[in-house]
């Protein structure tokens, strides 16, 4: 039997990360894994988007500034730098127990590795501290090179982890898939797509779900970009039964 803590969207909301994998006991007091992750008893999946904070007032928090603006270099080299040190922090973390802390690749950590997209919100708020063309910085080489080596999915048995859903088409993050709104409501459309890819269990993000997790086993899935509501969800597996999930709920902290 496995324990499994997926963690939605983080966009850069560090604190609630490490409070999420406090509360889980997947983190220690010096910010290293806890013995039953080490162990593998219990597997830690972060569903993707680790950057950019999701709004002026995120990246206020993050910087520490009155009031963000986009416009001014410092204050685009101050959000970077804030986020590179929590990414490192991150980076460590991960190469203590690799095969028990699992990272997917979400759109945004995409458009940081490829700066073909600029990513931005319905307010004007434009995520351009990791574009050098744009009045930011590159993301350093170590932490590109460990961000390529993200994941497009996790399975454990028949039960995935993917950022946006079972679709192949949505790990790809191109033209496409910007101008494709399906990937924001397929799970509302067309939610059978979890059962006819052969899932017992879907779990993804990249939709944020406004009063928290959402989980819905007749479709088999849930939807877990609810950080910004403080919640996780906690998953107990036998990945060998013909019936894997023995447990599922959204956790507070």
């Amino acid at each position: 039997m496995l324990k499994v803590i997926a963690v939605g969207d983080v966009h850069a909301d560090w604190p609630a990360l490490w409070a999420a994998l406090r509360a889980s006991s997947c983190m220690d007091a010096a910010g290293r894994p806890t013995p039953p992750v080490l162990a593998g008893l219990y597997q830690v999946v972060l569903i993707g988007d680790l950057v950019h904070p999701k709004n002026e007032r995120a990246y206020e928090r993050l910087t520490g500034l009155h009031r963000f603006d986009v416009r001014d270099r410092d204050h685009l080299l101050l959000a970077a730098r804030e986020q590179v040190r929590e990414l490192e922090r991150l980076r460590e973390y991960h190469a203590a127990a690799p095969h028990a802390v699992h990272l997917i690749l979400g759109n945004h950590d995409a458009a940081v590795l490829n700066l073909d997209h600029v990513l931005g919100t319905g307010s004007g708020l434009v995520h351009v501290e990791f574009d050098p063309n744009r009045g930011g910085t590159l993301l350093p080489e170590g932490l590109r090179r460990w961000m390529e080596g993200f994941l497009r999915e996790v399975r454990l048995g028949s039960v995935q982890f993917a950022h946006v859903s079972p679709l192949p088409a949505h790990a790809i993050y191109d033209d496409l898939f910007y101008s494709d709104a399906s990937s924001k409501r397929w799970f509302r459309d067309t939610p059978e797509y979890v059962r006819q890819a052969g899932l017992s269990l879907g779990v993804y993000g990249h939709t944020q779900m406004p009063t928290g997790i959402r989980i819905d086993r007749d479709a088999g899935l849930c939807l877990i970009d609810a950080l910004h509501a403080r919640q996780y969800l906690e998953l107990l597996l036998d990945p060998a039964a013909p019936e894997p999930v023995q447990g599922v709920r959204a956790m507070p902290f």
